[in-house]
């Protein structure tokens, strides 16, 4: 049956359509059932939601998504027909009981996550289901798997493909901005996707941005990578293992990552840019994704077996996480930071270390001796900067751009400390957040800058750090944020005076 086409200026999460409730009666369809919406050569499957006033008999309302993909015009005809549950909820349910899936029960399931036949209620009890009862390595490769073959790949001319990743964690981690160019200049081929934020103060997709554009085309990709040897892209903008993001956007609000998933997820998005090496970074301690060092051991394991089994060498870098990287946490600020290092105006930093570490395995791992010096000297000699300027170029940003060219957002607040002492402890968990309320990832400007870290001695009332910001009432409500959370620990030498007041001594007359 026809309808007419209105389109619903709402961005749902899933694909959905409204049709009004006489409509839906005649059709035999009820809220949440599935009809297949078809439009000249596109169609999709949809989930019927109805209304009496929404839209009128004939018309059919769609809502952002699902009008994007079905390329419809506004006033336009589609044709509607009811479909019925796809097969894939039965095994969902099969895993909510505990089983273990096959191969083909795995790509059926990731299949339809792709055509969007699953409902958000439905997707969730899957993404609930693997938390709850895991996957075996055999289900974790087969999940990997799918999610290639269900998404694009690229394929290119030059061997071999390096690559790397961060588990996340660890703020401020915004190596990926020296390791590629480092890399690169050596005569490696490293085509990086990398992620936004989710739950971090900022992605290196989110970092990169500021300074270049990052949604590529995957021809692109392919190109820059072949010409000058590295890229730096968003992965969200091209079609590697789709059923990824659909995954992540039922996960975040329920603050789970299922452990086969988020291996799955690493590894399927390697594999569908042709990486032959992978080097993958894993912080360890408090406020990281993996706090525990056993757990680290786990991942790196399991992710050099899945490696092994798709024909990819993996090796895995176990590192410090316990404290944000370097000095600067949000997008332009660890631009600004990354670039500071690149032209050799901040010569000492974790920042430094880790990259050089990273690069310096992965050099190792392509046979080169002494790969930790070699990237030292590469960072410092300037081929790493001039590698950068020719990225930056291919990626539409100024290939002349500097670090002060960078600029924070107008607005800040400073957080002093509370007495004298050492820094002792800083709580990523509660310093992201504080990026985040100050704007970051969506305020480019917004972060904050560390004046003191671990180890540092401050004196009372003495600048801890700042909060910046696009936005001034963001700055202040980060800034009385951090007074309500105390995001950091300033202790002297004497910990604990017990008693702390000194009873008076009594006297006999």
């Amino acid at each position: 049956m026809k309808y007419k086409i209105k389109e619903i200026n709402v961005d749902a999460g899933e694909f959905t359509i409204i049709l009004n409730s006489a409509d839906a009666k005649e059709l035999g369809v009820r809220s949440l059932d599935r009809v297949k919406v078809i439009a000249g050569e596109h169609t999709i499957t949809c989930i019927v939601e109805t209304s009496d006033s929404v839209v009128s008999q004939g018309e059919i309302g769609i809502l952002c998504k699902a009008f994007e993909k079905l390329k419809a015009c506004d006033g336009g005809d589609v044709d509607v027909i009811p479909t019925s549950r796809p097969h894939s909820v039965e095994l969902i349910k099969k895993k909510i009981e505990g089983h273990v899936l096959t191969s083909d029960e795995i790509r059926e399931i990731i299949t339809d996550i792709t055509k969007h036949n699953l409902t958000d209620i439905e997707l969730t009890a899957y993404v609930v289901a693997c938390q709850l009862n895991g996957m075996n390595l055999d289900e974790t490769t087969a999940l990997t798997r799918s999610m290639v073959e269900t998404g694009d790949t690229i394929e290119l001319d030059k061997s071999p493909v390096f690559d790397f990743h961060s588990i996340g964690g660890a703020p401020g981690n915004k190596i990926t901005l020296l390791v590629v160019p480092i890399v690169a200049a050596a005569g490696l081929y490293i085509p990086k996707t990398s992620s936004r934020a989710i739950s971090s103060a900022c992605g290196t997709a989110d970092i990169f941005e500021t300074i270049a554009r990052v949604s590529l085309e995957i021809d692109e990709i392919k190109h820059i990578t072949e010409e000058i040897g590295g890229v730096i892209a968003w992965g969200g903008h091209v079609n590697f293992a789709p059923a990824d993001d659909l995954i992540i956007r039922v996960e975040y609000p329920l603050s789970i990552d299922p452990y086969s998933q988020l291996i799955a997820s690493v590894m399927a998005k390697k594999k569908a840019v042709g990486a032959d090496y992978f080097l993958l970074d894993i912080p360890t301690g408090p406020g990281t994704k993996v706090e525990d060092y056993e757990l680290a051991h786990k991942y790196a394991n399991d992710f050099i077996e899945i490696g092994r089994r798709l024909d990819m060498k993996v090796e895995c870098a176990i590192t410090y996480g316990g404290q944000p990287l370097g000095r600067h946490i949000g997008p332009k600020l660890e631009a600004q930071e990354a670039m500071q290092i690149l032209e050799g105006k901040i010569t000492r930093s974790s920042v430094i270390e880790k990259a050089v570490s990273m690069a310096g395995i992965l050099f190792e791992m392509s046979g080169m001796i002494n790969g930790k010096q070699k990237a030292r000297e590469i960072l410092e000699n300037g081929q790493a900067l001039a590698k950068m300027r020719q990225i930056l170029k291919a990626q539409d940003g100024d290939p002349n751009l500097k670090s002060e060219d960078i600029k924070p957002g107008e607005f800040k607040a400073v957080i002093t400390a509370n007495q004298d002492g050492y820094v002792t402890f800083l709580d990523n968990k509660k310093l992201v957040r504080l990026a985040r309320t100050a704007g970051s990832p969506r305020d480019h400007g917004a972060g904050l800058v560390f004046l003191k870290k671990r180890g540092d001695h401050i004196e009372k009332d003495q600048p801890m750090f700042e909060i910046h910001g696009d936005n001034e009432r963001k700055v202040l409500e980060a800034a009385a944020l951090s007074n309500r959370l105390k995001p950091y620990t300033v202790e002297g030498m004497i910990i604990e005076h017990i008693p702390s007041t000194t009873r008076p001594v009594e006297y006999e007359d």
